[in-house]
């Protein structure tokens, strides 16, 4: 019988991945972790700044449900399934904004149900964002 081989890293077209050095994902094992995620969009290649887009900067709640989805994709591509996903660290900037971004979670995996913390008064490296989450899962 031979085993299944997935993707041990998962890297999207986020600059600072490359400029950082770092995978928007790693499995190891029966284990994914996914890199703190943004709700950015990849700058145009005729662009003169490579830096990301900030999307919905007004909304904490639509930052938040990107990210989930892109989380989902991120522990799919490396062969889990979001019934997979087992922890959530979200940083947030504002607490006005907290109610929003658990509203998100809720949405996106109240049926997973995974352990979650959420750390209020982080800064980012843009004003605009409003959330970071990054994630961890276990596939067995």
């Amino acid at each position: 019988m031979s085993e299944v081989s997935y993707p041990t890293h998962h890297n999207t077209t986020n600059p600072y991945e490359s400029l950082f050095g770092y995978s928007r994902g790693v499995r190891k094992g029966p284990f994914i972790f996914i890199s703190g995620t943004t709700s950015t969009s990849t700058p145009e290649p005729s662009s003169e700044s490579q830096t990301p887009v900030i999307l919905y900067p007004d909304s904490a709640y639509e930052q938040a449900l990107h990210i989930f989805r892109t989380i989902i994709h991120s522990v799919e591509y490396l062969g889990g399934k979001r019934e997979d996903i087992s922890r959530i660290r979200m940083f947030v900037r504002d607490d006005a904004d907290s109610n929003d971004i658990g509203r998100a979670l809720k949405e996106s995996l109240s049926d997973v149900a995974p352990a979650a913390t959420m750390i209020i008064g982080a800064a980012f490296v843009n004003p605009a964002m409003k959330v970071e989450i990054e994630a961890d899962a276990v596939v067995l």
